[in-house]
């Protein structure tokens, strides 16, 4: 009902070449021009590689960190 209601309001009427929304409310419909999602969606595969390689990063920097406190003392 909602898309129907949406195509009537919008669309240009051949004698008044205007919309009913522009009569109705003074100014034109605000739509957005695709509402599909455009960002890439990840993969489970690439998702959980890329969480293990943040996982070894973390570890590998405690242990550098780690390794700086027994030289250091």
């Amino acid at each position: 009902m909602a898309t129907t209601e949406f195509a009537v309001n919008n669309k240009v009427h051949i004698a008044t070449k205007i919309s009913l929304f522009m009569v109705n409310y003074k100014r034109e419909l605000r739509k957005e021009a695709d509402i599909r999602r455009k960002e890439k969606v990840e993969k489970v595969t690439e998702f959980a590689e890329r969480m293990k390689n943040t996982r070894e990063s973390r570890s590998s920097i405690k242990l550098s960190i780690k390794g700086n406190r027994i030289t250091t003392r």
